[in-house]
């Protein structure tokens, strides 16, 4: 038996058939798991460079899907403050309308002032109510600070050194807080802001009569919590003259000018979400097409690959098998001796 077990040990035909298929059944392990996993580096032993983009690049993957995220609730928030501010738009015309039609001699100017109680209420009630998920771009409130941007994020950026960084769209706040309150510094519908005047929001600023060179400092609504002395909001009673009439509308066609203004604005920065919202997922895709280039499997190939390996397989088994066969005949004559 012991010259049997050296024969056997040294024996060609055995030790090739083992190794083949030994080589056979490693080469199907790696084939299974690229057919299960789909990936035909799925560590860094795989491919330590590939993997390390890939990585990389999928972690880039999930801050553009954040940025998208985010996108999408900016331009809920930009779409409400601009719907609400061509909302406003539409009333605000419709008070002028009012006002040149008060200046009629036979029209009776107190009710006229009804139907501009009823709109300016409508007005207050269209700023109040333009806020998405707590969040209102027409109405200067609290603690904010003017000058500050409304600030979105539109983009993810990863620099040539590594360094990453996100790119912001803004709606531009007030140039300054010192100086006179121009027109232009009406960014807002209304300023409710109890440090101020009323005079970051069109409809409670005093700075559009101050321009139309009013007799009054005419504003459309007053400030809830600003300080509101010395302002007159708009109202009609059967005393007011033509040269007051005149005042407001041109007052009004003044705020009306800075509100198309803000509203083209807010239109030019939905744009530009909706840009970026586009290019953030044309963005992603290209990515992610990337990444597969690196690491994904050809399933197709793998798997007449996998066919392959597992004929070889089965031919290795009956290889092996042969061989032992052809030992036990030896092992039989050896019994014989």
């Amino acid at each position: 038996m012991s010259i049997y077990s050296n024969f056997v040990n040294v024996s060609p035909s055995v030790n090739t058939a083992l190794e083949v298929l030994r080589n056979t059944q490693l080469k199907l392990g790696v084939t299974q798991r690229q057919m299960s996993s789909g990936l035909r580096v799925q560590n860094a032993q795989d491919n330590a460079t590939y993997w390390t983009i890939a990585t990389t690049t999928r972690s880039d993957i999930g801050a553009v899907s954040a940025v998208q995220d985010s996108l999408g609730l900016a331009a809920a928030t930009v779409n409400v403050a601009s719907t609400g501010m061509n909302s406003a738009i539409d009333i605000v015309s419709e008070i002028k309308s009012k006002l040149v039609s008060a200046s009629e001699a036979s029209v009776d100017k107190s009710k006229v002032n009804d139907e501009l109680t009823a709109l300016k209420a409508q007005l207050r009630s269209t700023a109040d109510s333009a806020s998405f998920n707590g969040v209102n771009w027409i109405v200067l409130d609290g603690d904010e600070d003017p000058t500050m941007p409304h600030q979105i994020p539109g983009s993810f950026i990863r620099g040539p050194d590594g360094s990453v960084s996100v790119g912001m769209l803004n709606y531009e706040g007030v140039s300054s807080t010192s100086g006179p309150i121009t027109t232009d510094d009406a960014r807002y519908l209304v300023d409710d802001q109890a440090s101020n005047g009323g005079g970051y929001g069109v409809l409670t600023s005093t700075a559009f009569a101050t321009a139309a060179g009013a007799s009054q400092n005419y504003v459309l609504l007053s400030s809830e919590n600003g300080d509101t002395s010395g302002q007159v909001e708009i109202s009609l009673d059967a005393n007011t003259t033509s040269g007051q009439l005149d005042d407001m509308v041109s007052t009004v066609d003044a705020m009306l000018k800075q509100m198309i203004k803000v509203g083209s604005a807010f239109g030019s920065l939905e744009s530009r979400v909706q840009l970026q919202t586009d290019f953030a997922s044309s963005f992603s895709d290209s990515l992610t097409s990337g990444v597969g280039k690196l690491v994904d499997a050809n399933m197709e190939q793998q798997s007449s690959k996998l066919l392959a390996l597992q004929t070889q397989q089965q031919l290795g088994t009956q290889s092996l098998s042969i061989a032992n066969a052809s030992m036990q005949v030896v092992q039989q004559l050896f019994q014989n001796l």
